[in-house]
Formats: C-alpha cells, structure tokens, sequence
C-alpha cells in the first residue's frame, strides 16, 4: 500500500509507475480525498487548541462555549474518518510499483527470457500427459474427485501419492538444510487483515474460499498460499536489525477458486483448487530486497537441478507482474506433451508494499524505525513438479522412472508401474 504522502510530493513518477502497470486511476481522486483530509484534521486540531485553552482559563462562563466545540469536534471527526476511509480504500487498491529496470509490457509475450537450463528429453515414441500418464497408473482419479467433491480436484493414490510426499520431504530439506530457512508448520485459516496484508484483499476477494464459522470472531480465509501466513508473522512486529534477515519456509495445501481462468487447464493437475507447495518467504533490510530476489530464485532454481528437469527462467513485463511485486521471476519447466514451458515457481521481490499494509517494521543501526522489505517465491509448486517428473522421465510403456535424488525419499524405488 502506498503513503499518500509519497503520492503528493511524487505525482508525475507515481502517474509514469501507473502507466507503466497499465492501470488506470483518477489520480484527481485521490487527491481531492487528501485535500479534504488534510483540511480537516487541521480544522479539527484548531479547535481542540481553542478547547485547550478554555479548560485551562478554568472559566465557568465558557462551559458552552466548550460543550459547543466539542459538538463541533465529534462532527469534523466523523467526516474526516469517513473522508480518511474512502482515500484508504482506493489507496489499497493500488498495485505496487515497478522496480526500475522491469520490462514494459501489457502481458506475458512481452515477458523476457533470463536462461535456460537442463536438457530437453528426446522420446522414440509420442510423449503422453501427466494425466494420461498418471490414470493408466490408475495413481490419479480425476473422476472420483469429481463426484466426490467438484471439478478440478484429484485423488492422488499409491506410488504417485508418496512421490507427491516425497517431492514436499526432499524441498523442506534442502531449504533448510542447504538454504538455511526457517521451516514452519502454520494454520492454513487467515484472517481478512492478514489477507489485506499481502495483498490478496481486497482486489483478489472472488479468487478466495471464505470460511463460515459459528463465533463472531471477524472473516476467514483458506490460505491461497503460505505466503500470507508466513509472512504476516511479521505484522505489527518490530524488528532489530541482527533479527534480519529473516528466512521461513513452509510446505501446505492451497485453496484457490481460480476466478477467471474458465475453460483453461481444465484436464489434469495444472489448475487446481486445492495444492501443495512449499513456499519461501523472507523479511529483510530493504535495501536488501533484490540482493534476496536473486538468492530465493536460485534456491527455487536449484531444486530444479537436483531433479534433473529442464527449465527457464523469465523476468515478468509491468502488466504480467503480481499486484504486490515490484518485481517477478517466473521459473517455467518444460512440459513434453505441450512442447513448451510452464511456470512452476514465481519468486518476487515486495519491497515495502506489504510491510506498509502489516506495519512489519525494524530498527536499523541509527535506531530509526522503517519498514521492512518482504519476498516471496515458490520453492516449488509440489503438484506442477510431480506433473514434470511424470513427463520428462516416462518410458514406452508408461513407468515412470525415479529421480536419483528423490529414490532415498521413494523407499528407494526405481520406477512407477503400473500394479
């Protein structure tokens, strides 16, 4: 969320940012908002000074005159607050800015590859899909989910279900024990401040499944990712600067409607409502933020490597980025059957956008309080990665070859057959 103080004394570079983003406000709102606010609380103040000064005379004669002005107080008050609520809204709905050297682009084409990695497998026979792959296993049942519960949803059974067990075990262990995070194990239910906090509030409302609980205890949320909850463990918080940096990672379920994706993915586990992935959150000095982006990418990028699958790595154009980001690297695999690759990790850098909505602060080396920067990426997506393994080691007859560095994870099984 942006401080309207950095709105007024920045207009042009807040307008150039917006054009940049491809959204569009009238930035005359906004202001007119602030105008009024400002106004206000001045007049306000002017006669809590002049109430000041009568209880201080201690003159019975200006017991009304007081009475009066408190009347007048309570009413410039409320307007202001209603004034203060209106500007708020409209500032939440504001994306974060772009870093500097992000392209410019309205969507994905005009994303820009970094590099590629890996070794594209070559097949003697047609190359099948995950879901082909994984229900001539009988290992995934789309068609049981669906009765059971609704479309994009699956059982996952038998070997297919404990190398989606294995994948989350082999990612929690080299994070923490190579990349040094913190592992934590959250609630997967959030509050709408902490929904508010990373951005998913109020802008993304339809994408998110709300809990109806009996209490009266305020909204609540499914987590769409462990990044809210992990990183508003930083809300209201004040760190000291040896606390920084502060690395957490986290392997949960995540609940999506994937509002607005109708007709897209709808065979196999691309686009699901419910999915595991492990997602690595950091909360650092914000002159850090980039430095940090770099780093959690290559720890996303090296699990790749450890499993042997191809992949790409793009920085992500204005108008493709996320509405927290200041900027985005997209980790695409290469996926076989659709001859192409697919985003399986999205690291991005927040700088204070987040911070500023959660009052996550420090205290720097001067013991001045600022705001925090905060990341976030995934390290990885479990269900995208089983989808890789299940293409780019296939055989002829449908087995699915183990990984090396998953076999010790897998009971030391070689290969997925069909039983």
């Amino acid at each position: 969320m942006h401080n309207i103080k950095d709105i007024r004394n920045n207009l042009e570079d807040f307008k150039e940012s917006f054009k940049k983003r491809f959204f569009e406000i009238d930035i005359n709102v906004i202001l007119d908002l602030d105008i009024k606010n400002r106004k206000l609380i001045q007049e306000k103040e002017k006669f809590e000074n002049v109430k000041k000064e009568i209880s201080k005379s201690k003159d019975r004669s200006l017991f009304k005159k007081s009475k009066n002005i408190s009347s007048e107080i309570d009413k410039l008050a409320k307007t202001q607050a209603e004034i203060k609520l209106k500007l708020d809204n409209i500032l939440s709905t504001i994306p974060n800015i772009p870093y500097k050297d992000i392209p410019i682009g309205k969507d994905e084409n005009s994303n820009v590859e970094i590099l590629k990695k890996g070794n594209i497998p070559k097949f003697d026979f047609k190359p099948k899909s995950h879901y082909e792959l994984g229900e001539s296993l009988n290992m995934l049942d789309f068609e049981l989910a669906t009765k059971t519960t609704g479309s994009r949803f699956v059982f996952v059974k038998d070997e297919l279900a404990l190398l989606e067990r294995s994948l989350s075990n082999f990612m929690l262990d080299t994070h923490v024990k190579i990349n040094k995070y913190h592992e934590i194990s959250p609630p997967l239910i959030v509050s709408d401040e902490a929904m508010f906090g990373t951005g998913q509030l109020p802008k993304f409302e339809n994408d998110q499944f709300e809990l109806k609980l009996d209490d009266d205890s305020g909204r609540k949320f499914l987590i769409p990712t462990a990044e809210v909850i992990l990183t508003n463990m930083a809300k209201n918080k004040i760190f000291n600067k040896n606390d920084l940096p502060l690395r957490l990672v986290a392997s949960t379920p995540c609940f999506r409607k994937e509002a607005g994706s109708y007709g897209k993915d709808t065979k196999g586990m691309i686009r699901q409502h419910q999915f595991y992935k492990v997602e690595m959150v950091s909360i650092v000095e914000p002159q850090n933020c980039l430095i940090e982006l770099d780093r959690m990418t290559e720890c996303a990028t090296k699990i790749l490597e450890l499993l042997k699958l191809p992949f790409r790595k793009i920085v992500l154009c204005t108008g493709d980025m996320g509405f927290s980001a200041e900027k985005t690297f997209d980790i695409e695999v290469w996926l076989p059957s659709e001859n192409k690759y697919r985003e399986i990790s999205s690291c991005s850098s927040c700088g204070l956008f987040q911070a500023r909505r959660m009052k996550a602060r420090y205290k720097n080396e001067n013991n001045v309080i600022s705001f925090v920067g905060t990341l976030n990426g995934s390290g990885l997506a479990i269900g995208r990665t089983l989808i890789a393994i299940l293409e780019n080691y296939q055989q002829s007859d449908g087995s699915i070859i183990i990984p090396d560095v998953l076999k010790p994870y897998m009971n030391h099984l070689d290969k997925i057959t069909k039983k």
